[in-house]
């Protein structure tokens, strides 16, 4: 199985942040620009949380604050689960199961190496499937 740190490896993806003292709505203009679900937020290259779609559904829009004028440090969820970069993609996709989450960090020490998605996990393990099939099949056909 595949490791975190393999597969930012070989993706190569940019990794978005953006500052606790910007606004929602720089981070929802950020988001939509770079066609991401959740944008970590960090303060002086310090991993300080993460803001998703579903922080803004439910800690702004719901009760009609102000993207303008809300901070993220205001609404951004600050008990992060993260992984280290030798993780398996199995067990991202159990973490995240377990925790009802969609995004994780990956840290290498205090340094954040990226983020992966649920849509990455299933993804990864969709691929690792077909690999394996197509093995068993290669074996049992002889």
């Amino acid at each position: 199985m595949q490791t975190v740190g393999q597969f930012l490896a070989r993706t190569r993806r940019t990794l978005w942040s953006i500052g606790p003292d910007s606004t929602v709505r720089d981070a929802l203009v950020l988001m939509a620009d770079k066609n991401i679900g959740a944008v970590v937020v960090t303060n002086q290259d310090r991993l300080v949380g993460i803001f998703s779609e579903r922080d803004y559904a439910r800690k702004v829009a719901l009760y009609g604050r102000s993207s303008d004028e809300t901070l993220l440090n205001e609404v951004m969820t600050h008990d992060l689960i993260t992984v280290t970069d030798d993780i398996g993609i199995d067990a991202c996709m159990q973490l995240m199961t377990d925790h009802h989450i969609r995004h994780l960090p990956i840290m290498k020490g205090d340094k954040l190496l990226g983020i992966i998605s649920i849509g990455d996990v299933v993804s990864e393990m969709i691929v690792e499937q077909k690999d394996m099939i197509e093995q068993l099949q290669r074996y049992i056909a002889g």
